[in-house]
């Protein structure tokens, strides 16, 4: 990956590059949706009009060109990504989530005057084969400091197990309470439960005003690391307290803390999702996970708030801790919106294929995007979520390409709502993705968002990483391929590193976007140098 740029290397990185990686294997579109990931185009003369969605296939008329996630505005798989490069490494390919990756950054969208979401959307040409890069972007108000928020009863559950002990775990578990001690207002209410071979509650439910701050101080002082994780035991323990102490009117939440590596007790992934699947359903109390460790079970996290409704961080640093539980409170603790799901509809007369990029673990069949029974996504006050798909417009298409709706349950009433956005091919046409400081090929096109740039740069990043042997250099892309009687084209390479680095610190000039792509710079750097 260190080898300089080919000319046109980058045309179609959102379809090589960022396309999964290593999984290239032949998929197949169904009426439920599909595959995630899946370039949707069916293949003539089959059975039901069911065709095979591969890379770089030409497209003839699609069986179906609906996409339909949950929405997620996890970020902990680049927070971990970060972690691992720190320490000098490459995070495993299992690790990487594309959309978490692409949710770190800073979108720049506008956001709606009250409750509910805008719907925002803009994209540009990759350079080649009449693939564009489409940004669908989707946004809540921000948390007003001046208008009292509802209270929090917040349940902590605490993993206090032997492998706590390690620096950067349970040390940094109580940073991140102090902080919350901190960031928590006199009318919230909280308990702590710990868990190492059993569980055990080391504070009732207390509200903060009143010396309820120093009770939960002191609390937090006496943690120790003792033995085994038993993790669904802490669980079982949390949802109990907190369904038991569950109070009308507020934000309920149990707040997993932990690396997520049970060994002990009930380690079965899917009894464990189960109970927290049964606890969100009854009691409508939501998870947050907040992830930590050199070595963390990031996929069993994962996988628990997307049952219990909620959404994962990973803190490697005091400064993260207060950010999560001071700086960025609100939006961890309240909700704007339950079960958010969304759905982009592409014309048919307009479009021959589409990717989405990322969302495989957040799939929802396209017929359940208004069954309110389906889960979604749980959704607070100043959240983006990002969908980057990319789309390859039919010869001299005019008119409408897409259309992405929105649709949430509100949080306390259950009464669903939605909002559109209509989208025209001249969004995806408007102006060339790369630049020319990183794309020999293509000059810099001021009518193209940096923030979509950016977005483009983290995709394409976590795409390599995913990709079996990713950030190693000189590594062959896995091969494409096709299912039987299609045609296959020839592909352009992806981006390389180098390329991608190269762009983000151009990037990062921008005053706005400095830090964040500075520090992805950076962490391409790093994936370089330990590949």
């Amino acid at each position: 990956m260190r080898r300089g740029l080919a000319a046109g290397m980058a045309a179609l990185a959102l379809l090589t590059g960022c396309t999964g990686g290593g999984h290239r294997e032949p998929l197949s579109d169904t009426a439920g949706g599909g595959p995630r990931g899946a370039v949707r185009e069916a293949a003539p003369d089959r059975p039901g009009g069911q065709g095979s969605a591969t890379p770089g296939t030409e497209p003839s008329e699609p069986a179906d060109f609906r996409s339909t996630f949950a929405l997620d505005v996890d970020t902990a798989s680049y927070g971990y990504a970060r972690r691992t490069l720190r320490d000098g490494a490459l995070p495993a390919p299992r690790t990487v989530r594309t959309e978490e990756f692409v949710n770190s950054f800073p979108q720049g969208y506008r956001r709606p005057a009250g409750d509910g979401f805008s719907v925002s959307a803009d994209g540009a040409r990759t350079g080649s084969g009449g693939w564009s890069l489409l940004r669908v972007g989707l946004a809540t108000a921000k948390s007003d400091p001046h208008v009292p928020r509802r209270p929090a009863a917040l349940t902590f559950v605490l993993d206090v197990s032997g492998s706590m002990a390690e620096p950067g775990r349970l040390d940094l578990v109580q940073d991140a309470l102090r902080a919350a001690a901190d960031g928590l207002r006199g009318g919230d209410f909280v308990s702590l439960v710990t868990f190492s071979g059993k569980a055990e509650t080391v504070l009732p439910m207390t509200r903060l005003g009143d010396g309820g701050r120093n009770r939960l101080r002191h609390a937090v002082a006496g943690l120790e690391p003792q033995a085994d994780t038993n993790l669904a035991a802490g669980l079982e323990e949390g949802y109990r307290q907190a369904a038991e102490h569950r109070r009308a009117g507020a934000t309920n939440r149990v707040v997993l803390m932990s690396d997520a590596l049970a060994n002990s007790g009930e380690t079965d992934a899917k009894r464990i999702l189960d109970s927290v699947r049964r606890h969100r359903k009854e009691q409508g109390i939501t998870l947050f996970g907040v992830g930590v460790g050199s070595d963390y079970g990031d996929a069993l996290m994962e996988r628990l708030t997307n049952k219990g409704d909620g959404h994962t961080v990973y803190l490697s640093s005091r400064r993260e801790a207060r950010k999560v539980f001071v700086n960025q409170l609100p939006r961890n603790i309240d909700l704007r919106a339950r079960d958010a799901k969304a759905q982009v509809v592409f014309d048919r007369r307009t479009v021959g294929g589409f990717r989405l990029l990322g969302y495989e673990d957040r799939a929802v069949a396209d017929e359940d995007f208004r069954d309110d029974r389906a889960d979604g996504g749980e959704i607070g006050p100043g959240h983006t979520v990002t969908a980057l798909y990319a789309v390859r417009l039919k010869k001299g298409a005019r008119g409408r390409a897409a259309t992405a709706t929105v649709r949430w349950l509100d949080p306390d009433s259950r009464a669903p709502h939605e909002t559109s956005r209509e989208i025209g091919t001249g969004t995806l046409t408007r102006g060339t993705l790369w630049t020319d400081e990183g794309f020999p090929r293509t000059r810099r096109d001021g009518r193209v968002s940096p923030y979509l740039r950016l977005a483009a740069v983290a995709a394409c990043f976590a795409e390599e990483l995913r990709r079996p042997g990713g950030g190693a250099a000189g590594t062959p892309p896995a091969p494409d391929r096709t299912a039987p009687g299609e045609q296959a084209r020839s592909l352009p390479a992806a981006p390389s590193l180098d390329a991608l680095r190269a762009e983000a610190n151009r990037l990062a000039r921008d005053e706005k976007l400095h830090a964040a792509a500075g520090g992805l710079a950076d962490d391409i750097g790093r994936a370089q140098r330990a590949g």
